[in-house]
């Protein structure tokens, strides 16, 4: 198969779809691999590396797309790379299309097979292309809502640890999934007082059985979560309902009460975000006050760390990329239920359900729709 791997063009967005290593390994299986120049210039690959294991350096975006049977990346294509998608072209990357109505629209329009990787699944009921960058995003949280709660961002002028007779921040999260563990993480080892809202018990139960006594752990009802996020510094939004828009859990009226100078750091923003105040922002422009909260959006938050992100995105997207490629995405898809569940628009149809019921579109069953 001949793969493609453009340069992400997305607002501070410096990952990339396939690193040497990986390049390697699909030339290894027999397949081409198209570059675009520099793709990997903000991960410290160089073409010269990519050239080095096999791969072939063109140009531009248009050529990589225009020749390539499968288009790797890492975010969701944007409206001038969609438009060069073709019918029965693969497109594996991260999509999330629920909040995102005009790029669904466009994926259908260009006839092209989208599997995204947030949802393809596993055995255990985890989201294993997801959880890494969630991973990230988590411990992300916790930094980058450090640094908009000093004054000069914006926040209450408040250090997260404390210090000798100061009390420490309090930080409230709210989903105690791999981002809320990994944001968890972070807080308590900066000395936070951390406080995880989430509805799973067991979910509780395992976060207890890590962190012991270090942080607090409470159901997540209405009352709670208002109780907590009056009383928080910094509120982490962590919560997911795989392929679906974000649920509403901070309301409008609900941030207008908050403590001056508190900070909502929005990780489910990916998903149209978990607060009702919440708006997408970028790295170049990370953050808006609103009511005198500060929010803290970006939407690909882990591309600031891209060396780390991407190494860890190719090590669980590798194999599966791999089969896409060794026995073309029907089979592929055949053989295996978990990557089938990646599959979200199929040749013009939605084939994810919690896409299709979101975004108003007729839903079509992916095995019907890959061996029609």
């Amino acid at each position: 198969m001949l793969i493609g791997v453009p340069k992400e063009i997305k607002n501070h967005e410096y990952r990339v779809g396939m690193v040497p290593s990986s390049v390697r390994e699909c030339v290894h299986h027999g397949h081409s691999v198209l570059i675009e120049t520099n793709a990997g210039i903000g991960v410290g690959s160089t073409d010269e590396d990519y050239l080095a294991v096999g791969a072939e350096i063109v140009d531009t975006a248009a050529e990589v797309f225009a020749r390539a049977e499968m288009v790797i990346k890492v975010k969701e294509p944007q409206a001038v790379e969609r438009k060069m998608l073709r019918p029965g072209q693969i497109l594996f990357t991260y999509l999330h299309l629920a909040p995102d109505p005009e790029q669904t629209k466009d994926l259908v329009e260009s006839g092209a097979v989208c599997i995204a990787y947030e949802t393809v699944t596993d055995d255990h009921h985890g989201l294993p292309l997801l959880a890494p960058m969630s991973q990230v995003a988590g411990r992300m949280s916790v930094q980058a809502g450090a640094h908009c709660l000093e004054k000069a961002q914006g926040g209450s002028g408040v250090l997260i640890a404390g210090v000798p007779g100061v009390l420490p921040a309090k930080v409230v999260i709210i989903g105690g999934g791999v981002v809320g563990e990994n944001a968890a993480y972070m807080a308590v080892g900066l000395g936070a007082d951390v406080t995880i809202l989430d509805r799973n018990v067991d979910t509780m139960r395992a976060l207890v059985a890590r962190f012991g006594q270090t942080i607090k752990t409470e159901y997540s009802t209405a009352l709670a979560v208002e109780q907590e996020v009056l009383a928080a510094d910094l509120v982490i939004g962590a919560v997911l309902v795989p392929g679906a828009e974000a649920p509403e859990i901070v309301s409008r009226d609900l941030v207008s009460r908050m403590k001056p100078g508190s900070v909502l750091v929005d990780v489910a923003i990916d998903q149209g975000g978990c607060f009702a105040t919440s708006k997408a922002t970028t790295h170049a422009n990370p953050t808006y006050v609103v009511d005198e909260v500060v929010h803290y959006c970006v939407a690909n938050m882990p591309g600031g760390v891209a060396k780390t992100s991407t190494y860890a995105l190719n090590n669980v997207t590798l194999p599966f990329t791999l089969a896409l490629a060794d026995k073309g995405y029907v089979q592929a898809l055949n053989d295996n239920p978990h990557l089938l569940n990646g599959l979200n628009v199929h040749k013009g149809d939605i084939t994810y359900k919690a896409v299709a019921d979101d975004l108003g579109y007729p839903f079509v069953d992916p095995k019907t729709a890959i061996n029609s």
